[in-house]
Formats: structure tokens, sequence, C-alpha cells
């Protein structure tokens, strides 16, 4: 590995909308330490992990459009069927559902599983019961978009957590997006759902660990079953 390659991976790029909490955390560490120095030490420690959450690495995205790519980092918290946010206008009919949740340690950062139009975003108040629970989907704020990708309509929904109170979207509708593009950021601690269309079959299980951008979740035009895992 080059000194390049070593220097990359060793210092990750922090998005900008985490200087402010970063600089937050900093500030009040020092104001801490005064009165009591093992609080600045604490507070120093908070401010690193402030820095990691908001990490934003470079990522290497597989471009075919017969791939669905993992829209965040976490863990593979369901695969199956399951009815799309009644605000996106897409029916009562289920779609095959893949969902990864996303801890406080995870990259934040949201990103584009397929490429397309984006036709629609939508926002809806809700709760913030913990992101892992399925009835999360329905209940927890979040914040929709459709991709029309090349094989149809694409939900992807980003949804709040327990801790998260806070969900960014960049995305402009109508607008094109590429797979692997930004489009989006929860904090702190959330999940995100993808619907696809038929014709899409599954490349991920339950408590896999997915990579947001590179990890592929699902493809079409494949009639070979669904891979199997073994947890060794």
């Amino acid at each position: 590995m080059s000194l390049t390659d070593t220097i990359r991976k060793t210092f990750v790029p922090i998005h900008r909308e985490g200087y402010p909490f970063i600089a937050g955390f900093a500030v009040a560490s020092l104001v801490l330490g005064l009165i009591w120095e093992p609080l600045f030490w604490i507070g120093m420690l908070l401010t690193a992990w402030c820095a990691y959450f908001f990490r934003d690495p470079l990522r290497v995205t597989p471009v075919d459009d017969r791939l669905v790519i993992a829209p965040a980092d976490g863990s593979v918290s369901s695969v199956g069927p399951a009815t799309p946010p009644a605000e996106l206008g897409l029916g009562a009919g289920e779609m095959m559902r893949i969902s990864i949740f996303m801890d406080v340690f995870s990259c934040h950062i949201n990103r584009a599983p397929v490429r397309g139009r984006i036709s629609l975003i939508e926002h809806r108040p809700g709760r913030f019961l913990n992101a892992d629970l399925d009835k999360a989907s329905s209940e927890n704020e979040r914040n929709s978009l459709v991709i029309e990708s090349p094989h149809g309509p694409v939900p992807v929904v980003q949804i709040a957590g327990l801790v998260a109170r806070r969900i960014l979207c960049w995305a402009e509708a109508p607008g094109e997006i590429a797979v692997g593009e930004r489009f989006g950021l929860i904090r702190f601690g959330s999940r995100v759902d993808v619907y696809l269309p038929q014709g899409a079959r599954p490349r991920v299980a339950v408590g896999q660990t997915a990579i947001g951008g590179e990890t592929v979740i699902a493809e079409f035009g494949s009639e070979e079953a669904p891979t199997l895992v073994r947890v060794s």
C-alpha cells in the first residue's frame, strides 16, 4: 500500500454538516476542563466520536443497471415484502423491501442505490421509535424519495430513529441522480429502506453488514435463487 493510500484510509474526510457539532463538543470540553480536568478528557473523547460519526469516506461504486447498491452503512435488518409509504402514491401492493439499520458508530451518509430520475420527495413527521423495529417504517419520522430507475420506481426511505432527530436530504425533485451519489444524512442512529420493483432478487441476508455505495444488495434480470448464507 502506498503512502497516499495509507493517508486516505487513516484521515477520512468529514462532511461539512458535522463541523458545528465538532466545534461545539470541543468548546464544551474546554469549558468543562476549567471546572474539572477529567471532564476535559471525557469531552475530547466525545469530540473524537463526533468527528468519526460525520466521516464521509470515498466509496468505489459498481456502475451496472442490473445492480442495486446499499444506500447506507450498517446491518441488514430485514429482507422481505412490504408496502411502501402511502404518501408515495404507489398503491397498496407489496414490494421487496431491504432495510439497513445504522447505529451511532455507522457512517450516516446516504447514497442512491440506483441511477435514475427523482420524481418525488416527501417528508412525513412521526415518532422516534427504535429504528431497528419493523413498525418504525410506518410510524417514525421519515423522508422518502422515488427514483425512476431503468427497471421501474425504486422508493428510498430515510427513517429517523430513537436518537436521530434530524433527517437531511440534499436531492431535489425532479432531478437526475447517479448510483452511489450522496443524497442525504441522518443524525444520530437511523435506518434506510429500499423498495424494489418486480424482477429484483435480494443478494443480502438479515444480519449481514452493508457498506453504503459498494455492497450489492439486489440484482435485476437474474433467474438465480437468492444467495444462501452461513454464519460461522
